[in-house]
């Protein structure tokens, strides 16, 4: 039940207490921070080889975090995901790379994060002068995000692969991610589960910029069950292709933001052709967007039974590393 709600960018936010944490498997060293130390930073130092479980108390922790150990867990032990931040300020113009300005790096396969905040607040230290600024770089495979939110601007969530014949397997559930140009992007095959996604405001601003570069790889963006929120009076869009073969699916989306009625846009229109190769896609949405009868020609309406390839089952055949 909602006890709550937080207002972020100008959006009141609905936040729901997490009532029970993961089962922690056994034999696992577990660190609390800061008892035992001060930083997550060293926290991550302490941490054997294997990995281990974190549990980190309510509070603001102003770190740059890079985390390359496999099989670490981070618990939020406060009430509420917004009850323990992670947070840092850098862009892409001050660290001298869209990667580099990353408030979080992640790359150690089997990382579990819950309850928690990850942002970069350098739009709100230096608006008037925007940067890519990256809050989470997830590239780790089998990582699942329980009731977590990603706060940032432009390119807010990096959710990529190593190997991009080989895409990282990325599951969100229960999320809330904000931002505005490209603000889920990347090439990793990651599926959101009841996520919201709010577009702060701003003139123009797409979702999500997938990278996919040939018809033969596997990574895709697909939102099931999730839903959009927007400020302002923007243009805004479900995403552009930033590579060419670029493919995301909405699943029973409610949309009760200003979604442009296209839906997609090219990735800069009367230069590029990404829309011929894209798979840009969408079933049952509904809400004030949902009338998918003016979308752009290229995007598909799916059938039901098209959709369900789709479904997280059909995304990720073994999901024990889920559970």
């Amino acid at each position: 039940m909602i006890s709550r709600r937080l207002v972020l960018g100008g959006l009141a936010v609905a936040v729901t207490p997490v009532t029970q944490a993961w089962a922690q498997p056994q034999n696992r060293p577990v660190i609390r921070v800061p008892a035992d130390h001060k930083t997550l930073a060293a926290a991550f130092e302490a941490l054997p080889a294997t990995g281990g479980v974190i549990e980190l108390s309510a509070g603001t922790y102003r770190e740059k975090l890079t985390l390359s150990k496999p099989d670490v867990h981070i618990v939020g032990k406060g009430e509420r995901p917004d009850d323990t931040v992670i947070v840092w300020g850098d862009s892409a113009k001050m660290a001298g790379g869209t990667g580099k300005s990353s408030s979080f790096t992640v790359t150690g396969d089997g990382f579990r994060a819950e309850n928690l905040t990850i942002a970069n607040d350098y739009h709100t230290t230096q608006p008037d002068n925007p940067s890519q600024a990256v809050a989470l770089y997830l590239t780790a495979d089998r990582a699942v995000l329980d009731k977590v939110m990603l706060l940032g601007a432009q390119d807010t969530l990096y959710a990529a692969s190593k190997d991009k014949n080989k895409p990282s397997r990325q599951y969100y559930k229960d999320c809330y991610i904000e931002g505005h140009v490209d603000f889920i992007f990347g090439n990793a095959l990651a599926f959101f589960d009841k996520c919201h996604l709010h577009i702060i405001e701003r003139d123009g601003a797409f979702i999500t910029a997938h990278s996919r570069t040939a018809e033969s790889e596997t990574s895709a963006y697909v939102f099931d069950h999730c839903r959009i929120t927007t400020a302002g009076t923007g243009t805004y869009y479900f995403g552009r292709a930033w590579r060419p073969y670029a493919q995301v699916i909405f699943l029973n989306t409610q949309i009760d933001g200003r979604i442009h009625p296209e839906g997609w846009r090219e990735w800069t229109p009367g230069k590029t052709e990404t829309y011929a190769t894209a798979h840009y896609a969408e079933f049952n949405s509904t809400g004030p967007g949902g009338d998918m009868s003016q979308r752009a020609f290229w995007a598909k309406t799916l059938t039901a039974e098209q959709a369900a390839k789709w479904r997280l089952q059909a995304v990720f055949k073994d999901l024990n590393w889920i559970e």
